[in-house]
C-alpha cells in the first residue's frame, strides 16, 4: 500500500524522531497516571460524602456502642453523659467560621463511667478565648452532649505539618497523647474526640455544630484535565512526525 498524500501534494508518512519520543512518552505516562490518580481520589472523596452524610443523620446512639468496637468509628453521631472539666480547656488555633478567624474550644469531658473524652465545643473568635469573655457558655454540672466522632491526628500532608505548642496550649490538631500530658489527665480516652453538634451554648459560644459534613468534590473536573493533555499531547506527537517523505 502506497503512502497517503498530503492535502498540499506529495506522500507523508510517521516518522518519529528520538528526542521528541525520548520526552513525550514518558509525559504521557505521568499525565495518564496523574488522570488515574484523580479517578481514585474521585472514588474516595465520593465514599467520603455519603459515608459523612449516612452516619451525621442517622440516628443517635450511646457512645459506648461505638467507641469501643475496633471497626472504623468516625462520624458515628453519638451522645454522651457527664461533665465538663474546664479548668483543662484546650485550643485549637486557626480556625475559620464566614471568614472570621478564630479558634475551637477543646474541653475534657468527665463521662458517667468516669473516663474522659475530649470534645471540641465549636468556635470562637480570637477575642473570645479567655474563658471569662464567654461565662455563660461554660456550663456546669452534669449534662448531656451530642456529636459526632472523630479520629485525631494531623489529617494533611507530613511536609505542612505544622508543630503543636503544648506549653502555650497552642494545637494545630488534636494530639492525644500531648493532650493528656498537658492536661494531667491519665484516664483520657485516646482513640477518638467528639465534635460536638450545632446545639446553641448560653451566650453564643462556642459555636458548634463545625464537623464538614459536605466536602469540596473537584476531582471529576481534575481527570478530565489529566487526561485531555494526555490526548493532545498525543496528537501533537502524531501531527508532527507524520511527515513528507521527501523530508
Amino acid at each position: 500500500m502506497s503512502a497517503p498524500e498530503s492535502s498540499f501534494g506529495g506522500k507523508r508518512r510517521f516518522r518519529p524522531s528520538f528526542w521528541a519520543t525520548a520526552v513525550t512518552i514518558p509525559a504521557l505516562i505521568i499525565l495518564l497516571g496523574l488522570g488515574t490518580w484523580q479517578v481514585q481520589r474521585l472514588q474516595w472523596k465520593q465514599e467520603q460524602i455519603e459515608l459523612r452524610q449516612e452516619r451525621a443523620h442517622a440516628p443517635v446512639v450511646p457512645v459506648s456502642e461505638v467507641l469501643d468496637v475496633p471497626a472504623e468509628k468516625e462520624f458515628f453521631h453519638v451522645e454522651v453523659t457527664g461533665r465538663f472539666l474546664h479548668d483543662k480547656e484546650l485550643y485549637l488555633a486557626a480556625r475559620s467560621l464566614n471568614g472570621n478567624v478564630g479558634q475551637h474550644i477543646v474541653t475534657p469531658f468527665q463521662m458517667s463511667d468516669g473516663r474522659v473524652l475530649l470534645i471540641d465545643r465549636g468556635w470562637v473568635p480570637s477575642e473570645k478565648r479567655d474563658p471569662e469573655t464567654r461565662s455563660e457558655g461554660q456550663i456546669q454540672g452534669d449534662g448531656t452532649v451530642d456529636g459526632l466522632l472523630r479520629l485525631g491526628g494531623w489529617k494533611g500532608y507530613d511536609f505542612i505539618r505544622p508543630d503543636n505548642d503544648p506549653a502555650k496550649n497552642f494545637w494545630f490538631y488534636v494530639d492525644f497523647e500531648a493532650m493528656a500530658v498537658a492536661t494531667g489527665l491519665e484516664n483520657m480516652i485516646q482513640t477518638a474526640y467528639l465534635d460536638a453538634g450545632p446545639a446553641e451554648n448560653a451566650g453564643g459560644y462556642p459555636i458548634g455544630g463545625q464537623t464538614r459534613i459536605t466536602l469540596r468534590n473537584d476531582h471529576f473536573q481534575y481527570v478530565l484535565t489529566w487526561y485531555a493533555l494526555a490526548l493532545i499531547l498525543a496528537a501533537v506527537y502524531f501531527v508532527y512526525h507524520f511527515r513528507p517523505e521527501e523530508e
